[in-house]
C-alpha cells in the first residue's frame, strides 16, 4: 500500500533523481526515494548490528596482542608437525 507524503527536496537533489528517472534507471521520483528510504533503513540495521556484536565483544574476555601471536605461533607449528612439515 502507497501512502502520499509531501516532501522538500533541496534543487540538486531533485535535479539528480530527476537525472536518475530520465536515464531509466527508476520508474519515478516515488521510486528514487523509496529505494533511497531502503537503503537507508539497510544501512541502520547493519549498524544495529554491528554496535551489538562490539557490544558483544567488550564484555567477552580478550587475549593480548602478544599473547594471541603466540596463540597463532603454536597452532602453526602444532599443525606443521601433524603433517611433517
Amino acid at each position: 500500500m502507497s501512502v502520499k507524503a509531501s516532501i522538500s527536496l533541496t534543487e540538486s537533489q531533485e535535479a539528480y533523481a530527476r537525472r536518475l528517472v530520465a536515464e531509466g534507471r527508476f520508474a519515478s521520483l516515488s521510486a528514487v526515494l523509496q529505494q533511497g528510504l531502503e537503503l537507508l533503513r539497510d544501512q541502520s540495521q547493519t549498524s544495529d548490528a554491528l554496535r551489538a556484536l562490539l557490544e558483544a565483544r567488550r564484555k567477552g574476555d580478550f587475549q593480548s596482542l602478544e599473547d594471541g601471536r603466540k596463540a597463532t605461533s603454536d597452532m602453526i607449528a602444532r599443525k606443521r608437525a601433524e603433517r611433517g612439515l
